[in-house]
């Protein structure tokens, strides 16, 4: 069988060829894992595949909590998605534990 008209990114069961002894060979990137792609995915869905791209981070948000334990979370977009089965994306939040100190916390009133 051949990719020679499509090629799918993921998993998709409607992406297959007719191969030989009437099974199906498949063109969705998900082929790779289960070995059974068609015998040109290689040469002609690879070459298509784009991984995907991200920006840079954005600045880390204030802390959650004025005073004591909270967190702060920061984020980045997507810049190019990923297409034709291309490397996934990367995580695009992170968040990390802060402890907050605003002029007032340990003040009584």
């Amino acid at each position: 069988g051949s990719c020679r008209h499509r090629c799918c990114p993921g998993r998709n069961n409607a992406c297959w060829a007719p191969g030989a002894r009437r099974a199906h060979c498949y063109c969705d990137s998900y082929c790779q894992r289960t070995g059974d792609c068609c015998q040109d995915y290689l040469a002609t869905c690879r070459r298509a595949a784009v991984g995907c791209a991200v920006g840079p981070w954005g600045p880390w948000s204030g802390c959650s909590s004025p005073c004591g334990v909270g967190s702060r979370a920061r984020s980045r977009q997507v810049t190019v998605p990923p297409q034709h089965g291309g490397d996934p994306c990367p995580d695009l939040k992170q968040r990390r534990g802060c402890l907050g100190q605003h002029p007032t916390c340990g003040t009584a009133k």
